[in-house]
């Protein structure tokens, strides 16, 4: 019966995505032959409409249909006027989509960091791309080294997003870790955490450096699954045990807005011991569950 019924949660997952790619696919073109930055930001208010309703939708048959047990706390004040940072540990693809049923028209349209493969999703990648996702392609430490300049393609896309959350509101999804925990994972990178993987700096690093007095704060979520190997088919099958979403609001400490975290190693080693702390933290909230 659950396999059953994971079939279909992606036959709904098609049907509204089929749907919603028409509209996504004629502002896409518009926007190709837009002249103007100031006329492109019109179609794009027109295509960011169009994803919202599309992750609507979607968050409206899975609440029916997958009756998720989440429990979740934010904080006051939040709006769809406002730019965050969104920071979050990682555990599955569900991540996603649980973060999405608690903010969606709470934070403004959220923008993730993507791999660059994902581009080449039908339909999803061609949307990712017209909303103006960044996407990054996470050279390794040794081709980093063999071409220095491969190290400025990422940070290029980092800077480009933070411009274009300066025209509109925007809210940025990290999930610092840079890939799903796995116990596997975290013992082969010696991870200092039980429950978690070593954070990643440089991408929040440069969010905060360049949108840091910008920004109404840094929402920091910690998803807990009671399943102790959560999937999303195991989500979309409807056998998910309880999800519990804590989101608080940090400020943006001010001592960030002024150093470069590539250039300056005082900084880059002060934003580490920020960093490594909150995780601490975390991990600590977690181990508590």
């Amino acid at each position: 019966m659950s396999t059953l019924k994971g079939l279909v949660s992606v036959l709904l997952l098609v049907i509204t995505t089929l749907f919603w790619s028409v509209p996504l696919i004629l502002l896409t073109l518009l926007k190709l032959i837009t002249p103007t930055r100031s006329l492109r930001l019109i179609v794009l208010r027109g295509l960011n409409g169009v994803a919202l309703n599309w992750i609507g939708c979607n968050l409206w048959w899975m609440r029916r249909w997958l009756k998720p047990r989440l429990e979740a706390t934010l904080p006051e004040g939040l709006s769809p006027e406002q730019r965050w940072l969104v920071i979050s540990n990682h555990r599955s693809w569900t991540d996603i989509f649980m973060l999405l049923m608690v903010l969606h028209r709470q934070i403004p349209m959220p923008r993730f960091f993507l791999k660059q493969q994902l581009i080449w999703i039908p339909i999803v990648g061609l949307a990712w791309w017209a909303l103006e996702y960044p996407f990054m392609r996470r050279y390794s430490r040794e081709q980093i080294e063999r071409n220095p300049h491969l190290a400025h393609i990422d940070r290029q896309a980092t800077e480009r997003m933070c411009e274009r959350a300066r025209e509109m509101p925007i809210a940025i999804f990290n999930f610092v870790e840079g890939t799903r925990f796995t116990p596997a994972k975290r013992d082969a990178q010696n991870s200092p955490f039980r429950h978690l993987l070593r954070p990643k700096a440089g991408g929040i690093a440069q969010v905060l450096s360049l949108l840091g007095e910008q920004l109404d704060g840094i929402l920091d979520v910690t998803l807990h699954y009671a399943n102790p190997r959560p999937t999303f088919w195991g989500f979309l099958c409807g056998r998910e045990g309880p999800i519990t979403l804590e989101a608080r609001h940090r400020d943006v400490p001010a001592w960030m807005l002024d150093g470069s975290y590539h250039d300056d190693p005082h900084y880059k080693e002060r934003f580490h011991s920020w960093l490594n702390a909150l995780w601490q933290e975390k991990d600590q909230a977690l181990e508590s569950r």
